[in-house]
């Protein structure tokens, strides 16, 4: 394997490179077909640029995949978004999707925590925290401490546990926040940098000294920016599941995105025309496509490989970023059978009530039409970095671990009518301590090799919303970049 900045080709699977054909030119080839790439590659055909779409599967969306099975409608991966922000709305609406967008239910308000086997109401409030009984007297007690805690010193990096723990207490952390990193990463409190993954709890201490005082007055920033909270952002999907927004964008984009198509070779400028050659096995051809600036939106072990050649370093960095595996467990009644009442999005199980699942939504209550009228429709989580080892059950013996969890859990009786079982060997990138350091080689990396760019769910957020934010900054960087081309007088690759 080699890489010269004169011409030579550096191989990423040691074939022989075709020459580049100059006919075939492109402003931009973004790597990876999820929603970061999807977006970003839209945003760019729109503003004129020429695009091409490069995705390794057959499938365009990533971890976004909706299923019907007779009335049953399943999301594998994320099952809905939030919408924090003004962009989020308007993207839609530019999609063509507002009419397809569909809220939750009022029910879907409602969230429960397990304690002591028991499912209790998550407090939305502070006149439901001070009547709730997820959280002791002492508990409660223990808040008002918080606005006289003093902040961690600028140069410690703290876990979400440290952190928590030492302004709310151990309490707040075991049967809030640990269920809710659980929800959300799949992931550990003890593992994950708080001023990487939950970023804009980490700015509430920077920026006011306290929480309680930061929640107050970042509130009235949100409103200047049009933003919205997370606890009030509205919560959406579309009528056919998720699908719909990555398919939406695969229409807009058309023959430009090109699936099944592998990145092999990449040849870097020369000085004569300023663009990359990168070479593309599909159906058994090899392609090469010119362009003028690379996006890299894959998974961050995969986009380490590919940049492994200009900098070994940044690959390993990148290649340490951690993605537990999960198992999404869908279970579909064609009536009601006996079970607690589904009066909400469902729960979360904090690591100290030692169960065998992470948390169960009821699809068939947060929106329409997941179930038969008469039926209802539930997806358990299981796995992540609490209990990865029960990903690898067969699947019969993990439909029977979810049944029994939900049987103890919530009086669930009878077999479902159908099951379906997804298993993501490597779900959700984990921001844990170093992330930002990781993330500033990125941006070195950049610097040093303009044209290429490196997005995607490990870099500012892991949420379909946040990566349609994410993809608006990104392509605003392609084009100036591509208005205003730069060349690295140093190319710094290692052999």
């Amino acid at each position: 394997m080699r890489f010269s900045p004169f011409g030579e080709t550096f191989s990423l699977n040691k074939t022989i490179l075709i020459m580049p054909d100059p006919q075939i030119t492109k402003d931009a080839v973004i790597i990876g077909g999820g929603i970061s790439g999807l977006a970003t590659a839209y945003r760019l055909q729109k503003a004129g640029l020429a695009v091409l779409l490069l995705e390794k599967s057959a499938k365009i969306g990533g971890a976004i995949r909706s299923e019907k099975v007779g009335e049953f409608l399943i999301d594998y991966g994320p099952n809905s978004t939030l919408d924090t922000s003004p962009k989020i709305g308007d993207f839609i609406k530019e999609l063509g999707l507002t009419d397809r967008r569909v809220n939750a239910n009022a029910e879907a308000s409602r969230r429960y925590i397990l304690k002591n086997g028991e499912l209790v109401p998550l407090p939305m409030n502070p006149p439901q925290f001070l009547k709730s009984g997820l959280f002791s007297f002492r508990a409660k007690l223990r808040l008002l401490k918080e606005p006289f805690v003093q902040p961690a010193p600028e140069n410690k990096e703290e876990t979400i546990a440290e952190f928590v723990e030492r302004r709310l207490g151990r309490e707040f952390l075991d049967y809030a926040i640990n269920p809710f990193i659980a929800g959300v990463y799949a992931g550990d409190p003890d593992r994950l940098s708080v001023r990487s993954a939950v970023a804009k709890i980490y700015a509430l201490e920077k920026n006011y000294g306290s929480l309680i005082k930061g929640a107050v007055k970042g509130a009235r920033e949100r409103k200047k920016r049009a933003d919205t909270d997370k606890t009030k952002a509205q919560l959406f999907s579309f009528k056919d599941g998720m699908h719909e927004l990555s398919d939406a964008l695969a229409s807009a984009l058309g023959n430009n995105i090109q699936t099944q198509s592998v990145l092999e070779e990449i040849n870097p400028p020369s000085n004569s025309n300023g663009l990359y050659s990168v070479t593309y096995a599909n159906a058994g051809k090899k392609i090469t496509v010119q362009t003028k600036s690379l996006i890299f939106t894959s998974p961050a072990f995969v986009t380490a490989e590919y940049l492994r050649p200009f900098d070994q370093l940044l690959a390993k960095k990148l290649s340490e970023i951690f993605y537990p595996p999960v198992a999404v467990v869908f279970l579909g009644f064609e009536h009601k059978v006996p079970c607690r009442p589904l009066d909400g999005f469902g729960f979360l199980v904090p690591k100290v009530e030692s169960r065998k699942i992470l948390g169960t939504i009821w699809s068939s209550t947060i929106f329409p039409n997941r179930a038969p009228n008469s039926g209802m429709a539930l997806t358990t989580f299981v796995g992540g970095m609490r209990q990865p080892e029960l990903t690898n059950l067969e699947d019969a013996e993990l439909t029977d671990v979810v049944l029994q969890e939900l049987k103890s859990l919530m009086a669930l009786e009878g077999k479902p009518d159908i099951v379906r079982i997804k298993r993501w060997q490597k779900a959700i990138p984990q921001y844990e301590l170093g992330h930002q350091e990781r993330m500033d080689a990125v941006e070195r990396f950049e610097s040093a090799n303009p044209g290429i760019f490196v997005s995607g769910n490990f870099r500012n957020g892991i949420s379909v919303g946040d990566c349609i934010v994410q993809s608006e900054a990104m392509a605003e960087k392609v084009l100036d970049f591509c208005k205003h081309p730069q060349v690295s007088e140093n190319v710094n690759v290692v052999s």
